[in-house]
C-alpha cells in the first residue's frame, strides 16, 4: 500500500520566527505520526529556522519551493540541488502552476529540474493541472499527459518511482473551489495510466500523487479516501497549524 503524502506549501508566507511557531504547535498535536508523510515547504530563509524547530522529529521531512538545474555558477538569484541538499532538504516542488504560469516556466524546464533535482538526491514533487478552460473544452486528459511526458522526460523506473506527483487544477488554487473527488479521482486514475504507458503498470502503482487545489479540513477526508489520491499539497490551509494537522490526520483515516 502507498503511504499517504500530505506536504504544507506556505508559498511566500511566513517569517523565521512564524514558522518556529508553527512547528512547535505542529509537533504537540501530530506528535511521533509515522503512518503518514509530513512535509513541510517553507520559502528559502525559512528553511533551516523549521529544520532547528523540528528537531529530532525524524518523521517530517522539510522540502523546498523551487530549485534551479545547475550544480553552481553565476545564477543570481537562483538555488541549486546541492545547496538544498547542504540545509538537509528532501523534497522539493517544481513545476507548480504559479511557477509555469507567473515565470513562463514550461515542461522542458520543469524536466530539466526534476532531472538535477534526482541527480541531487532530492526527491521533487512535480505538478500537473489544467485551467478552468481547458476542462471546459474537454482536453484534461490531453493536458495531463502532455505535461507528464513532458515534465518527467527520461526518467527510469526508480525515479519515477521516488516522485510524487501532485494533480492541481489550476482552476482549484487559492479560489476556495476544489475538484469534486470523483473529478480527482478521475484525474488521478489517468495520471496512473499514463506513468503505466511511460514505465509499466508496476511502477505505476507504486508511484504517489497527491491532490492540490483548496484543499481544507472540510473536503481532505473524502478526496484522500479515493483509490488513487495518495494524500494532498496543501496551500492556504497549511498555514494555520490546527486546519494542516486536521488535514493530516484525515489522511489517516482511509
Amino acid at each position: 500500500m502507498r503511504k499517504k503524502i500530505v506536504a504544507a506549501n506556505w508559498k511566500m508566507n511566513m517569517t523565521q520566527a512564524e514558522a518556529a511557531r508553527f512547528i512547535e504547535s505542529m509537533l504537540l498535536d501530530l506528535g511521533e505520526i509515522t503512518d503518514v508523510e509530513v512535509v513541510i515547504v517553507p520559502p528559502f530563509t525559512a528553511i533551516a529556522k523549521v529544520m532547528e524547530a523540528l528537531g529530532r522529529a525524524q518523521n517530517i521531512k522539510v522540502g523546498a519551493q523551487n530549485m534551479y538545474w545547475e550544480k553552481n555558477g553565476p545564477f543570481t538569484g537562483e538555488i541549486s540541488g546541492p545547496l538544498l541538499r547542504d540545509l538537509f532538504v528532501h523534497y522539493v516542488v517544481l513545476g507548480h502552476s504559479e511557477r509555469r504560469i507567473l515565470f513562463g516556466e514550461t515542461d522542458e524546464i520543469v524536466n530539466r529540474k526534476v532531472r538535477a533535482a534526482h541527480e541531487a538526491t532530492l526527491r521533487p514533487i512535480v505538478c500537473i493541472g489544467e485551467t478552468l478552460e481547458q476542462r471546459d473544452m474537454g482536453n484534461v486528459e490531453k493536458i495531463l499527459a502532455i505535461q507528464m511526458r513532458g515534465s518527467l522526460a527520461g526518467l527510469n523506473a526508480k525515479e519515477l518511482q521516488e516522485t510524487v506527483i501532485a494533480y492541481e487544477p489550476v482552476w482549484a488554487i487559492g479560489t476556495g473551489r476544489n475538484a469534486t473527488p470523483d473529478q480527482a479521482q478521475e484525474a488521478h486514475a489517468f495520471v496512473r495510466h499514463i506513468l503505466g504507458e511511460m514505465a509499466d503498470d508496476a511502477t505505476a502503482e507504486r508511484v504517489r500523487i497527491q491532490y492540490g487545489g483548496s484543499v481544507k479540513p472540510e473536503n481532505a477526508r473524502e478526496l484522500m479516501s479515493q483509490p488513487d489520491i495518495d494524500g494532498a499539497l496543501v496551500g492556504g490551509a497549511s498555514l494555520d497549524p490546527r486546519s494542516f494537522v486536521q488535514i493530516v490526520k484525515a489522511a489517516r483515516e482511509r
